[in-house]
């Protein structure tokens, strides 16, 4: 359903090791080693990847299309396309999502929303195969 589009470049890196405090505004893609203190947005005008690293750690909230977590994220997150949650991705806050995949051992603290559904459709919903 999603492979079929182009991801966007990564073009920013939030390295392990540095924090930043305050809201972060990003184009194309970003991925997130080190800790940010402030809501992480995608602007809208162009298609957005926002990967948060194993080593991540934000407090604040994630928008973007495409959201890939792995990391742990204190706050809300919304991804408008697809929000992949991997095995040690940990969220302490609701989730908006149009489609999500979720690995075992990934957790939610708070409410699944999905977005822009019929109140008679199902939300597009990928359970993940355990590999091991």
């Amino acid at each position: 359903m999603f492979g079929k589009k182009t991801q966007p470049a990564i073009k920013s890196l939030i390295a392990q090791g540095t924090r930043i405090e305050g809201h972060v505004n990003f184009a194309d893609g970003m991925r997130i080693d080190g800790e940010v203190a402030g809501d992480v947005r995608a602007l809208t005008a162009s298609p957005s990847l926002l990967v948060v690293s194993e080593t991540a750690h934000i407090t604040g909230a994630l928008v973007a299309d495409h959201i890939i977590i792995n990391g742990k994220v204190d706050g809300p997150v919304k991804a408008s396309e697809l929000l992949e949650l991997q095995p040690k991705a940990q969220i302490v806050g609701d989730v908006q999502y149009k489609a999500l995949e979720m690995h075992q051992g990934a957790m939610i603290t708070g409410q699944l929303q999905p977005m822009g559904q019929e109140s008679s459709e199902k939300p597009v919903l990928k359970l993940a195969a355990n590999n091991a």
